[in-house]
């Protein structure tokens, strides 16, 4: 699918991002406890580029930035379709399955913990979205992508049935 490779340009500065969940992970040694940190952070320019990624270190902010770092070398293209998604998808990564459907303009985003930083980063605005199984959010964001990246676009799809774009929707 075209629409849904890397981006061909996108502005660093465009990019917003959003940390989703840290986790703080002890290692016992001879002399104590010593802990390091994971984060896993969001990056999304709200024009239907979003990315995804995960940092580890000694330290909370170099967790993030790692994260940031990650995930702007993971950036997908999504189909839009006025603010919303164009179709009804389901995602699944491991044990997180998401259900996503579009919404009326006005309905805002109706989603839960980390598939709302991916909906909202991407810039949609009006989505209605359920997670089913694991609230893990390393799982519910790689189920979300998956969701997103097996979005079609509207014209897409229009072109490889040979038909208008209003005869996609109407029938």
């Amino acid at each position: 699918m075209s629409t849904n490779t890397r981006p061909s340009k996108v502005n660093e500065s465009d990019l917003k991002e959003r940390v989703v969940a840290i986790n703080r992970v002890a290692k016992v040694v001879k002399g104590g406890r010593r802990f390091s940190f994971s984060a896993i952070v969001v990056v999304g320019d709200g024009n239907g580029v979003v990315g995804y990624g995960l940092g580890k270190a000694n330290e909370v902010t170099d967790a993030i930035a790692k994260g940031i770092d990650d995930a702007k070398k993971n950036l997908i293209q999504i189909p839009m379709l006025k603010h919303t998604v164009p179709h009804q998808m389901e995602g699944k990564f491991s044990g997180g399955f998401v259900l996503i459907k579009p919404a009326a303009p006005g309905t805002g985003v109706l989603a839960g913990g980390p598939m709302r930083a991916v909906l909202e980063s991407a810039g949609i605005k009006d989505v209605l979205a359920k997670s089913k199984g694991s609230s893990n959010p390393h799982n519910v964001i790689k189920a979300t992508i998956d969701a997103l990246l097996k979005m079609r676009a509207p014209h897409q799809v229009a072109f490889q049935r040979g038909v208008k774009l209003d005869k996609v929707f109407n029938g």
